[in-house]
């Protein structure tokens, strides 16, 4: 018997397991014969199904000839899956059977429900491009129903919500309806009575447009209560969180408790009324993607609740998507010897933390979606600024000025012009000061627009740094890192003046800590702590820096001087040749009098490990 697979992708497969070379088209119309009743359709049916884009005669022609290579496919087979007469086409379900079986079987209803939500989260038909708009409409009728089926299944299974286990099934369950429905209010009052009762609760909006959301936890006898109010209407679509599970370099049993913690607060989460959470299965597959980023593009989520679990505890970040802010971050201590007994506690102040983050966001999150094709092009423009290449940087540019043709006053996007020309004068490395004047206007354009933003008063930090105002740099970078006291690159930004205003202690601090919040660091992080390392003369430390690049091209210059300061002229001449490969043209003292240092000390100290490395 031949099992045709529709949740995840949709394939036919032999009773071996081996797949089985089906035409798509014939993988649809099996799939449609037979989720239907009679599980036969006519042909003029079938062809307008498959073909409802094209003219009745030539849909007709298209299925003769699918028809005739399943008839080849199927030849050899001693039952074949079909039944073809002049005017209809019969699914033979004796020689097929489909994971589509499990909403029709039996068992108890905890079995029932566990095999429905298993097969449900996998998507249905997840692996196709509906090819008109019949079959984009069935694929929807299909899911809805399916939902429909799974609510039923969790409502049927509650009388055994005491066996062992069968409340994290049900919870398991609720979160993925509420997933696709957050307005389900009669799931959401299951989930919250099945987890004990929440920490958490939420006014709804009321009638002048103000919302509140309110977070209590109790704390000594007493209650907290944190209050934070948004002006703005309740949005019609929600933003999504995903809450990341977390990694851990040791798999321990800590990992497994971490995990479980994680759980906890999305369920905790879900008594809020104003967000739509990912369902944990979903967040697994998001962790385990290598193209996270494109996966979260596609499911439209706003926010990121990323975790990582180490020897020094749960180290727990917000990361608002669209501009890859972190807006928030913390670590708890999760020593195996209180973790099971503060639990409960550590999910409380992880679900606080949140949801007065998320709250406190959503004013910029709505103004980003109110202007979807400004927005859209904005995304367009940040995304080819991860290569800083001349020509990336200049398409970004132009990206970002079609924003603006949007929405004239769009702030992230005057921030995004701001950092091409700055860009363009380090790639260039020609001294170009017309750029970073116009670096600096569009800077201040975005400060105007939006002072609360730190984006703006960084742009402009680094403009001023790069202008020789190293004072002017500092203040508006220390601004910028008060606005927003967990955006990584701000506070990467902010030490990399402070390197160049002669404070490279304070620098490597502050770059430490931007590592710690971004763990898996950008090359520019590194570069940073390298070149703060150098002028502290820990020599060693820098090159350690350095090596831990993935691109070293821009550090082999730091990297040789360092080398060289400590004697090694065997790694110091490697790191040289790699330099003068890349600028064969590189003079020391021109260089020297571009790069600002606030002290003299600054510019002798590393021309002194140039010159030893032989530049």
């Amino acid at each position: 018997m031949l099992h045709l697979q529709t949740f995840g992708d949709l394939r036919l497969i032999e009773t071996n397991g081996d797949p089985v070379r089906y035409p798509i088209k014939g993988l649809l119309m099996m799939a449609h014969l037979y989720a239907g009743a009679s599980h036969e359709l006519s042909r003029y049916e079938l062809a307008q199904f498959l073909w409802n884009d094209v003219e009745s005669e030539l849909a007709r022609l298209n299925l003769r000839k699918l028809l005739s290579r399943i008839r080849e496919t199927d030849g050899g087979r001693a039952e074949i899956p079909f039944d073809f007469t002049a005017t209809t086409v019969r699914l033979n379900t004796q020689a097929v059977s489909s994971d589509l079986d499990i909403f029709r079987a039996g068992g108890s209803p905890l079995e029932r429900l566990n095999a429905i939500a298993e097969l449900t989260q996998r998507g249905f038909i997840g692996n196709i491009k509906p090819a008109t708009k019949l079959i984009d409409a069935w694929i929807r009728a299909q899911r809805d129903a399916q939902a429909l089926q799974l609510r039923q299944a969790l409502l049927d299974a509650l009388p055994d919500a005491q066996k062992p286990g069968a409340a994290r099934s049900i919870s398991g369950a609720a979160l993925q309806i509420l997933e696709r429905d957050p307005n389900d209010e009669q799931v959401r009052a299951l989930l919250h009575r099945l987890s004990g009762g929440s920490s958490l609760s939420e006014r709804l909006p009321n009638g002048d447009g103000h919302a509140r959301v309110q977070v209590k936890r109790s704390e000594a006898g007493g209650e907290t209560t944190a209050d934070i109010e948004r002006v703005s209407q309740a949005p019609l679509i929600l933003p999504r969180l995903v809450l990341l599970p977390p990694t851990s370099k040791h798999a321990d049993a800590g990992l497994a408790l971490a995990n479980a913690l994680i759980e906890d607060v999305t369920i905790e989460l879900c008594a809020l009324r104003n967000i739509s959470i990912v369902a944990p299965h979903t967040a697994g597959q998001i962790r385990r993607d290598s193209e996270k980023a494109a996966v979260v593009a596609r499911h439209s989520i706003a926010y990121l609740l990323d975790t990582r679990l180490s020897e020094e505890g749960l180290f727990a970040q917000l990361v608002y998507f669209p501009t890859d802010e972190i807006i928030w971050a913390n670590r708890f201590t999760m020593t195996p010897d209180i973790l099971p007994r503060q639990r409960r506690l550590i999910a409380q102040q992880l679900t606080m933390s949140v949801a007065r983050e998320l709250a406190e966001n959503e004013e910029e999150r709505l103004r980003f979606e109110a202007n979807p094709e400004a927005y859209h092009a904005y995304l367009v423009g940040s995304s080819l600024m991860s290569k800083l290449t001349l020509p990336h940087i200049r398409r970004a540019r132009k990206a970002f000025k079609q924003s603006l043709s949007h929405k004239a006053d769009f702030s992230p996007s005057f921030t995004g012009l701001a950092r091409t020309f700055t860009s363009e004068w380090l790639v260039t490395a020609q001294g170009n000061n017309e750029l970073l004047h116009l670096a600096e206007q569009n800077a201040l354009r975005a400060i105007e627009r939006d002072p609360a933003s730190a984006a703006g008063h960084r742009e402009l930090g680094v403009t001023k740094l790069y202008l020789g105002d190293v004072d002017a740099s500092v203040a508006a970078l220390d601004l910028a890192e008060q606005l927003s006291p967990h955006f990584a690159d701000v506070i990467y930004s902010h030490a990399d003046t402070l390197v160049h205003a002669s404070r490279p202690g304070d620098a490597l601090a502050k770059i430490r800590r931007a590592i710690s919040l971004n763990p898996i660091a950008p090359d520019a992080y590194l570069w940073c702590a390298a070149g703060a390392s150098f002028f502290l003369e820990q020599y060693e430390e820098a090159i350690a820096y350095v090596e831990a690049m993935k691109d070293k091209a821009p550090a082999h210059r730091i990297a040789a001087a360092s080398c060289a300061m400590i004697g090694d002229r065997k790694r110091a001449l490697f790191h040289r040749q790699r330099a003068e490969s890349i600028n064969p043209v590189f003079d020391v003292e021109k260089w020297l009098a571009i790069v600002p240092f606030k002290e003299d000390w600054q510019k002798k100290l590393y021309r002194e490990g140039l010159l030893r490395a032989g530049f």
